[in-house]
């Protein structure tokens, strides 16, 4: 049997988590479960960053949870850029859930992958090397679109999530 995962999103001062969001769209407001619509991304700013983790619910049969990969497919509108403070190397640490903003975020300056990374991206208990015995989170996945002035169009981008299960 195998374990159960959701991804989570963290909203609010006070942290309210929204588990098993349905999508991780981007726009001009700080919710899970974004509709872009209502919220578009305004041209020339950022997106309210997202402050989202891998949730085990519940083991199945298996030991462990490691190796946890995260990256986009498709592409931007414009010279928009996906930052993130997901890495392969020189992983900084867990990140400390703070209120989603719209302005840059120190820790949050890499690009965000466009294909399966070579290994682990995002950490447990603040390492890429780090796993879940137990149920559980990942560490915090932040990321957020910079846009310039001439960025009118949007765009349409899946999210891919991967991780190793241990029996």
């Amino acid at each position: 049997m195998a374990a159960t995962i959701e991804i989570c999103e963290s909203n609010g001062g006070a942290e309210t988590v929204t588990h098993s969001i349905t999508n991780t769209n981007m726009g001009n407001t700080e919710a899970a479960n974004l509709d872009p619509v209502a919220f578009p991304v305004t041209p020339g700013a950022k997106t309210y960053a997202k402050y989202q983790r891998i949730h085990c619910t519940a083991m199945g049969g298996s030991s462990k949870i490691e190796n946890l990969k995260v990256w986009r497919t498709g592409a931007l509108g414009g010279a928009a850029t996906h930052e993130t403070n997901a890495r392969i190397a020189a992983y900084a640490g867990a990140i400390a859930y703070v209120t989603p903003v719209k302005i840059a975020i120190a820790t949050v300056d890499q690009t965000m992958p466009v294909a399966v990374p070579a290994s682990a991206n995002l950490g447990i208990a603040g390492s890429l090397a780090g796993s879940l015995l137990a149920t559980g989170y990942s560490d915090y996945l932040v990321h957020q679109i910079s846009t310039n002035a001439a960025d009118i169009a949007g765009s349409t981008s899946t999210m891919s999530y991967q991780y190793d299960e241990v029996a």
